[in-house]
């Protein structure tokens, strides 16, 4: 019985010592291909950096990743999946300022540069939304619920007036914006679980009023346009532009 015991301590030292080289060697190849994708860009090979940034981003997501992604797209004058990866690098990080410019500067240069008209508060709600992750949303929803707790309990025990009046209102505020950020988080959470948004990836796309090659053209999209998929069915989905609804097929697109 020691003997084992011996055994399985011997194997677990050496798993340890595996994983301690193992660990670095494997931060020191991203750091390489990281810098061989910069290289490849600095030095104009644009398709072999997005390759590279490609390759590095289905190994480990990153908003850094998809921004320089995004850019070397741009470059080589693809500009859907520019604008597709800038998107991405947002959702990752929604205060990317070089994303944000960079995603403003490639969406004026599309044919469809088309502004959802909202009413000014739900515009003014979700700029407020993503200014943050979904969870630092989460994280500051319970943050301020536990300050609520903490409130609604200084309220009850205590016994100067201004305290409990104190407590009282610190209580119902703190709860009130638990609420908004609890709501906020739960609206990113559906929509990069929906993944409800994509863009144009074709050059020229025609809406149908039926999911098929019969149906009545309704109005045209070009490439580079962010469409919102209300419904899939089969190879087609039908897509939300402005106030602009119609059918298209899903191979045109690709979700953000």
């Amino acid at each position: 019985m020691k003997l084992v015991e011996s055994q399985k301590s011997k194997v677990k030292r050496l798993l340890l010592i595996i994983s301690f080289v193992l660990c670095p060697l494997s931060f020191v190849l991203a750091q390489s291909d990281f810098d061989a994708a910069n290289a490849a860009y600095a030095d104009g090979r644009y398709e072999e950096a997005a390759t590279l940034y490609q390759a590095l981003i289905d190994e480990q997501p990153d908003a850094v990743l998809y921004y320089n992604l995004g850019n070397a797209e741009f470059k080589r004058g693809e500009l859907a999946q520019a604008i597709l990866n800038y998107e991405r690098a947002l959702r990752l990080k929604p205060n990317y300022k070089d994303a944000q410019y960079n995603l403003a500067f490639a969406q004026s240069k599309i044919t469809d540069n088309i502004v959802e008209q909202d009413f000014f508060l739900s515009a003014w709600a979700r700029a407020i939304r993503n200014n943050l992750n979904e969870q630092t949303w989460w994280v500051l929803s319970i943050s301020l619920f536990i300050l609520a707790l903490i409130g609604l309990l200084l309220f009850l025990l205590g016994r100067e007036t201004w305290i409990r009046k104190t407590a009282f209102h610190t209580a119902w505020i703190a709860l009130l914006f638990s609420l908004i950020a609890g709501l906020n988080a739960g609206s990113l959470h559906q929509r990069d679980t929906l993944r409800n948004e994509a863009i144009i990836t074709q050059g020229i796309v025609n809406a149908k009023s039926s999911p098929d090659r019969s149906g009545t053209d309704l109005f045209t999209v070009h490439e580079g346009t962010k469409v919102t998929i209300r419904e899939t069915l089969g190879e087609w989905s039908n897509v939300r532009v402005g106030s602009n609804e119609g059918w298209i097929r899903s191979s045109c697109l690709e979700r953000i």
